[in-house]
């Protein structure tokens, strides 16, 4: 499986200390070199500016082609990059979280999946609990919708109901 990441999935995985499900997930994951600009910016906290300082072996980094994308306008370096990336490597999985992003990569075709996705599939495959991984989450300036939180939450409920009947 071909996945290509851009900058917040890996910024809130390293956040909350879970960056480490990737690999058993998706083996390899490839990130352009905007992406770890982003995070090495300043901005960033030193934790994640320290994993982009020295990637794990699983991180492959990529320098994307000049490329234009459609209806860039509103996204980030990262973004394009990411999208550059999976477009070139015909990637089966794109990890992201911003909505004009995830809008721009469905345009090309491309499967997209948000960091509450990643969770999810790391806790249904037993390599994290859901709901720990979500409250630290929320420690973080994460946002997403009260609507979609419930939605993974109530999919996390089903396997334990489910259980008990």
């Amino acid at each position: 499986m071909t996945v290509v990441t851009n900058t917040s999935p890996l910024n809130y995985l390293l956040l909350i200390g879970e960056v480490r499900v990737l690999p058993p997930l998706f083996g390899l994951v490839h990130l352009p070199g905007a992406v770890r600009a982003e995070l090495s910016a300043p901005a960033a906290t030193e934790a994640v500016r320290a994993w982009a300082a020295a990637p794990p072996d699983w991180a492959c980094l990529h320098t994307v082609s000049s490329a234009p994308l459609t209806a860039a306008a509103n996204l980030h370096p990262g973004e394009i990059e990411a999208i550059l990336l999976a477009t070139e490597m015909r990637a089966n999985l794109l990890l992201m979280d911003e909505l004009d992003g995830r809008a721009a990569a469905r345009a090309v075709g491309l499967k997209v999946i948000r960091t509450l996705g990643v969770l999810e599939l790391a806790a249904v495959r037993g390599l994290l609990d859901f709901r720990g991984a979500l409250q630290r989450l929320g420690a973080t300036n994460f946002r997403a919708s009260t609507r979609l939180v419930g939605e993974f939450l109530r999919r996390d409920d089903l396997p334990r109901r489910q259980a008990k009947s």
